[in-house]
């Protein structure tokens, strides 16, 4: 049981094809990723950094691509990038379901879970219990939002600017205090994650007195789409508005180079869905991660 299926490109069960090249993958199904910008925003930010900043970006094991094509087009997209669960971009359940056969039944290791929507990772949780004797077990319910028109709130005391070096310290504070925030790993470890940050401008920071008190965090435009990854307030700060001032600036600045905001929500926390849909973000779509387990 693993995650090889056939041989590169060879055609799998239910018209898949697996493939170890973001070259190919990105000829083939990069067209079908760019076609619903808002929807496949994981994995078009994610191909765009693989392929500016190499296969080795999330760790060792290389990252593998596959993509389902019916009548010759492309109508679902797997991305994975261990040590991640495997993402099931778009399709149906059938397509879900034939992933899933796919990967239990190739050669090297096999995938520790699943992301996808939800009709989607339900169904690819569903036909891996049956074809591998694992248990699975839902770990996350997200939801996907885009931003309709900004409702800036009332601001509370201070004033966004964009994050720096001598801001370092505290930044990698606060990607430590998400990550234990969200109960999981959020992509690279913190110094990494700040030089990318920085690199890009993307970290925008709300000071107040003279000190950072929140950040908001955004990914490059890729498609005509950026997502707000990481909204961070240090516990001590909380409940004082900074979280919806500095995304509103950051959302501000997304909208005003032409692009649409997005941004994920972790279903069991009320407070941040509040926040967001007082903004003016709109729920699109929602999202589970299953875990697989052996069975006992």
């Amino acid at each position: 049981m693993g995650s090889g299926g056939g041989p590169d490109g060879a055609e799998e069960e239910g018209g898949w094809r697996l493939s170890g090249s973001l070259e190919e993958f990105l000829a083939v199904a990069g067209a079908y990723l760019r076609s619903r910008p808002a929807l496949h925003t994981v994995a078009l930010t994610v191909s765009d950094a693989l392929e500016r900043r190499g296969l080795d970006l999330y760790g060792d094991e290389p990252p593998r691509f596959g993509w389902c094509a019916e009548a010759g087009e492309v109508s679902a997209a797997l991305l994975w990038t261990p040590p991640f669960v495997p993402m099931v971009v778009g399709g149906d359940e059938a397509a879900a379901r034939g992933l899933a056969r796919v990967l239990a039944g190739g050669e090297g290791p096999a995938p520790g879970g699943v992301g996808a929507p939800v009709e989607q990772a339900r169904a690819f949780a569903g036909e891996w219990a049956r074809t591998t004797g694992q248990a699975t077990r839902r770990t996350f319910r997200k939801r996907l939002y885009r931003l309709g028109t900004l409702r800036r709130p009332a601001l509370p005391t201070g004033r966004a600017r964009s994050a720096g070096e001598g801001d370092r310290a505290t930044l990698e504070r606060w990607h430590d205090g998400f990550a234990a925030d969200v109960g999981a790993t959020v992509g690279l470890g913190a110094g990494a994650w700040v030089d990318a940050g920085l690199a890009r401008g993307g970290i925008r920071l709300w000071e107040d007195g003279g000190r950072p008190v929140a950040m908001a965090v955004a990914t490059l435009p890729v498609a005509g789409s950026v997502r707000v990854t990481t909204v961070y307030t240090p516990p001590a700060l909380r409940g004082r508005g900074y979280a919806g001032a500095v995304t509103a600036d950051l959302s501000a600045r997304v909208t005003a180079g032409g692009e649409q905001a997005v941004l994920f929500t972790d279903l069991a926390n009320p407070t941040s869905n509040g926040l967001y849909r007082r903004l003016g973000y709109e729920p699109l779509a929602e999202f589970e991660e299953y875990a697989f387990e052996e069975y006992a």
